[in-house]
């Protein structure tokens, strides 16, 4: 899907510095895993930054999950590490890194910049891919969007479930595809960790400029799934929301996970080998 428009744009932008990654913040070190200290209109600002800019730069969320799988899985942690931004997405991950003795402040997920960063997309005719979610998400994702932002221009859509293995045809299609579409920022929302295995898989075949997993957005935003309500997303429970929505799917992440990740913390803080 694509649109593009000729009407004059009907605000003034934000000034964003095209140089913002060249004063790429200090992070944090937890757990092994690096955690800028961004706002969501810092990590904003950073992809467009990068897209004016003319670089490349894959920009990941760091929560609770996230940090698990990097103990055991050496590819997520160095991809991580490997990432241009990499921006804390959980409250458990703010009350960690404190316990660890570090500050963080900032917390945002993909649904609470994403408007944003599609408004400024707009004033600026940056193109955006959307793949993720079943059939059909991706567009509805796509129109969600264009209502909010009708001159956003999104350059096309591709469902999530394909045989992402590299060198797989599925695989090799989607990339043909995302390049010619030609779009400068790529969404990924294929889950946590096959969204990062396929980007770290396929980063140098792909032509977009910035590349942002951002798990279950799509599906939000396509109305596949339902987010938790504001009161537990904006007070550290949104984890709980979410098992109460997929408990099959989720019990192991936060009931086991969570305790875990506090457990390494401890650790961590005692000075003790992880």
């Amino acid at each position: 899907m694509s649109r593009q428009s000729t009407n004059s744009f009907r605000r003034e932008s934000k000034v964003i510095d095209p140089k913002l990654e060249d004063k790429r913040p200090a992070s944090v070190n937890l757990l092994g895993v690096p955690i800028h200290d961004l706002s969501k209109s810092d990590i904003v600002a950073s992809v467009i930054g990068k897209v004016i800019a003319g670089e490349r730069g894959i920009f990941v969320y760091i929560n609770i999950y996230a940090i698990n799988l990097a103990q055991t899985l050496p590819w997520f942690r160095n991809f991580l590490n490997g990432a241009s931004i990499a921006y804390c997405d959980g409250f458990g991950v703010l009350l960690g890194a404190r316990l660890a003795g570090y500050r963080l402040i900032h917390r945002s997920t993909p649904p609470d910049w994403i408007s944003d960063l599609a408004s400024e997309c707009a004033s600026r005719a940056i193109t955006i891919f959307l793949l993720g979610g079943r059939s059909g998400v991706a567009e509805h994702a796509a129109l969600f969007l264009i209502r909010k932002h009708p001159e956003l221009r999104i350059n096309g859509t591709h469902h999530g479930y394909f045989e992402p293995s590299s060198g797989e045809a599925d695989s090799e299609n989607l990339i043909q595809m995302i390049n010619q579409a030609g779009a400068d920022i790529l969404l990924v929302g294929m889950g946590m960790p096959l969204q990062e295995k396929w980007l770290d898989e396929n980063w140098e075949h792909l032509n977009v400029k910035v590349a942002l997993p951002v798990g279950a957005l799509l599906d939000y935003m396509g109305d596949e799934k339902h987010r938790p309500p504001p009161w537990m997303t904006n007070h550290g429970m949104e984890w709980a929301g979410r098992l109460l929505i997929e408990p099959r799917r989720l019990w192991k992440r936060y009931l086991l996970g969570i305790p875990h990740f506090f457990f390494l913390i401890f650790r961590q803080r005692l000075g003790m080998d992880l």
